[in-house]
Formats: C-alpha cells, structure tokens, sequence
C-alpha cells in the first residue's frame, strides 16, 4: 500500500544551523500520526518541506505517491495544509475566505458554497457570519484555517500544533473532526509538543530531536510500558536533570 506522506531524507540547513538533519519518515494509510519535539527540535521545518511550502537542501518527499516537488500540482491535491502561524485574508469573513479559496483551488462554484456552509457549520463559525477573519479569536482563526485544509476533500492533512492557544470548547470541536476524518479513511499528520494530546489522538508517533527521527512508529512500540512523556524525555534527555532550585524558593 502506498503510504499517505513519504519523506526521504529531508535535509536544510539555515546558515551553519542544521535544522532538518537527513529526516526518514514514512506514514501509513489511514494513521492518525504525531510529530513531537522540543520547541526548535526540527518539526515544523520538516512539515514545510513536505508539503512543498519550503524548498529542502536534499531529499524528497511523496503523499500518496505524488513527489512533492517533481509534480507538485499533483501532490497539493490530495494535502490540506494547517500551518502554524497561518496568514489569512483578514478583511473576509469566513465564508468569503472560503469560497475565494475554494474558487482558487477551481472548485465549481455550487461546491465551494454548499461545503463551505457545511464547515462553518461543523466548525460552529456560522454564528460569526458578518465577522472579519482580524476579528477571530485564537481558536476561531484555528477553526476557518482547518477548514480551508479540508474545503477540496483532501487524503491527508498536515496540521502544524492545531490546538497552540485553543480554548477547550473548540479543542473538542476540532477533536471530534479530526476523528472522523480518520475514521472515514483518511490521514492525518500532527505535530506537537504536548505529549498527552498526542497520546489521546495517535496510533503512531515519531519523535524529533535535533532535526533527526529519534524513534517513530507505532505508538504502544515507541512509548513501550512507560507514558509517552517519560518515553520523550528519555530519548531527547531533559533539561532539568541535575539543575539546581532556585536560591530564594
């Protein structure tokens, strides 16, 4: 079976700075796979390049086949894209960014409007119809930002921390999606550095220190008998070992 993302050997470097460091990574069909790292471990770069939204050093990356860089028209076909820090057409309201975006994608019209009006429903943005997108909350602009991913009914979704600064009402909004997602045969690949997320909504898991794979795999393999956070600091080190408290505390 051909896996939903394939990333061979990803390599970039930012000056002397070593981000993605020769990255192996493949992602099975219809997993529900999380990325985890330190902050600054290479997680976010190597996402960018697979999906073609960074140019890597050396490497390659497939989803479902489709060489990101060799065919990229291909590739994005079968992606939805939620990265972090997501810029948006501000001065639109959700529905406008929608459709402009579905337009864009060449989408016929009637499409863009009825699957637009079925995510802002889901997604529980209908409420805010007149609302611009520089209106949005945190948790609102992670809402329309994965509805845009999921607006021309993608294989695999690529979310870059998708719950980073989201309250817990639309946590579990965006929890119930992504589920059901999977469960109708898609794929997902989620990055976080919250090990207990990942925990509740993977199977597999890799972990990222470094810009190299410290381990991946199935998650009940990579975590073994311990939770996934001790697993973690056992493979990345921690950083408060051998510390010291503070002198006043």
């Amino acid at each position: 079976m051909t896996a939903a993302l394939d990333i061979a050997g990803l390599t970039k470097s930012f000056g002397e700075k070593v981000a993605v460091d020769h990255v192996e990574l493949t992602v099975p069909q219809g997993s529900f796979y999380g990325l985890v790292g330190q902050n600054g471990a290479g997680k976010t770069t190597t996402l960018s390049m697979a999906v073609g939204l960074l140019r890597p050093d050396g490497g390659s990356a497939r989803i479902f086949g489709a060489d990101v860089w060799a065919d990229p028209s291909g590739a994005k076909r079968l992606v939805g894209v939620l990265p972090d820090g997501l810029a948006m057409p501000e001065r639109l309201t959700g529905r406008e960014v929608l459709t402009y975006l579905g337009l864009l994608r060449g989408l016929e019209k009637d499409v863009v409007a009825a699957r637009a009006e079925e995510l802002l429903s889901v997604l529980e943005l209908d409420g805010a119809e007149k609302t611009l997108v520089v209106e949005y909350s945190t948790g609102m602009r992670k809402k329309i930002g994965l509805a845009t991913a999921l607006l021309h009914g993608p294989k695999l979704l690529v979310l870059d921390e998708p719950f980073e600064a989201v309250d817990p009402v639309s946590a579990a909004t965006i929890k119930t999606i992504l589920r059901g997602f999977v469960a109708s045969g898609g794929s997902i690949v989620l990055s976080s550095h919250v090990m207990a997320l990942v925990e509740q909504l993977c199977d597999h898991v890799a972990v990222i220190d470094g810009g190299r794979v410290a381990a991946a795999g199935p998650l009940k393999e990579v975590r073994g008998d311990a939770t996934l956070e001790d697993r973690f600091v056992e493979l990345v080190g921690s950083a408060t070992t051998g510390t010291k408290g503070l002198s006043w505390l």
